[in-house]
């Protein structure tokens, strides 16, 4: 976002673009290998994109005012400059890094990204396919805030985090030269994070490096075919439902546990966790 102009909102004709481009070329260059695009799996990542847009309306509220707030009270001023925005670019992206592993690692958190990793199939518009409750994304944008950069320019550099990890969501290319794969995270590694495999959970967090994950040991090279989705893969395409079926499934959990500390384990462990007395 600058100075109120989301970026990624006004990539949307570029998304549709580069989604038809690679209908096109799925259709006249094939591979048996990939999966291509499914009719109502489509349908749910763009109704999820949408919805995305629509319900963030109020998220992105609470984030401007927590944002603004925490840089109005900090003593620190960072003015833009070229080495001021390279610097945001890449400690956004550690933020990122910490954000998208809670994500996969906290529950409740785990309820809201899990919507990104509810398809079946690996393409342009599962990039699209976003949550409709992302707010507790912001408490790891306030760092940057703090240290005294602008809100104007954390919103900017969010926008093209985010656009910079759209066309990473494709199976049309391979790997890439050494040293970019080295250094920026590319279709390959995003794959192995979007794989079921159990060799590919939780790996490869980063949103434009890919560096964070090799210092903190969530790399993971692309090896074995992806399986993409779930580990226990939802059986819908109701958009409302791919929203919320997660969050239905901790109040669920959460009724039937037998005390107030398998309740937390249930909200605050990582997904999958049951106490040992349900496991014995």
């Amino acid at each position: 976002m600058i100075h109120g102009i989301d970026l990624t909102t006004l990539a949307i004709p570029f998304y549709v673009l580069f989604m038809a481009l690679e209908l096109l070329s799925l259709r006249f260059f094939p591979d048996p290998v990939e999966r291509g695009y499914a009719a109502k799996d489509t349908v749910t990542s763009l109704s999820m994109g949408i919805g995305s847009i629509v319900c963030n309306l109020g998220w992105g509220l609470v984030t401007v005012a927590a944002v603004a707030g925490t840089h109005t009270v900090s003593p620190w001023r960072i003015q833009s400059s070229a080495a001021s925005w390279i610097a945001l670019f890449v400690a956004y992206d550690f933020c990122y890094y910490w954000e998208h592993r809670a994500n996969h690692r906290v529950r409740i958190l785990w309820a809201s990204h899990v919507v990104h990793h509810s398809s079946r199939h690996y393409n342009l518009s599962t990039a699209l396919r976003q949550t409709w409750t992302g707010v507790g994304s912001t408490v790891f944008i306030l760092p940057l805030a703090a240290a005294g950069f602008p809100p104007y320019m954390i919103f900017a550099t969010g926008s093209m985090n985010l656009l910079y990890q759209f066309w990473i969501h494709t199976e049309r290319i391979g790997t890439m030269w050494r040293p970019v794969e080295l250094v920026m995270n590319t279709p390959s590694h995003h794959r192995v994070h979007h794989g079921s495999n159990q060799g590919y959970l939780d790996k490869n967090y980063g949103g434009v490096f890919i560096v964070f994950d090799r210092l903190f040991r969530s790399f993971e090279p692309e090896g074995e075919p992806v399986e993409y989705g779930l580990t226990k893969n939802i059986s819908t395409y109701n958009p409302l439902r791919v929203a919320v079926h997660e969050y239905a499934a901790i109040a669920r959990d959460v009724r039937a546990a037998g005390s107030w500390r398998d309740k937390v384990g249930y909200v605050l462990r990582g997904p999958g966790w049951t106490p040992r007395s349900a496991g014995a």
